[in-house]
């Protein structure tokens, strides 16, 4: 790309590249990356503003996809590290849950186990 339209995609904040002591501009990958899609979407028609609402619609989604990851996990453990949350007996049909608070109902049947 060209540096003048380099400049104007960092003025108007399309891809804002990080800062040296001297003021030149470092691009990263990921502002690699986002220039490439600002250039596709510009090729296909998409006017400046156009690009910047999209960009910025795109990183929005990526966070909360982030948070909502999070949140899940956070939710995970917050399940697995409750005392007496999950408790599990043999069955009929091999491992039952069983409900908190409640005992296994018990069986007098007498099964032959093989190894297979």
């Amino acid at each position: 790309m060209h540096p003048q339209t380099l400049r104007d995609y960092d003025r108007i904040g399309l891809v804002v590249p990080i800062r040296t002591g001297g003021q030149t501009r470092r691009y990263t990958m990921r502002n690699v990356a986002q220039l490439r899609e600002v250039a596709r979407l510009s090729a296909e028609g998409v006017s400046l503003e156009g690009i910047r609402r999209i960009l910025e619609l795109e990183n929005q989604n990526a966070a909360q996809a982030k948070r909502i990851r999070d949140l899940e996990q956070a939710l995970a453990n917050e399940l697995m590290n409750r005392p007496g949350a999950r408790v599990f007996a043999a069955g009929e049909q091999g491992v039952e849950s069983i409900a908190r608070g409640k005992r296994p109902s018990k069986h007098a049947e007498i099964v032959l186990w093989r190894a297979r």
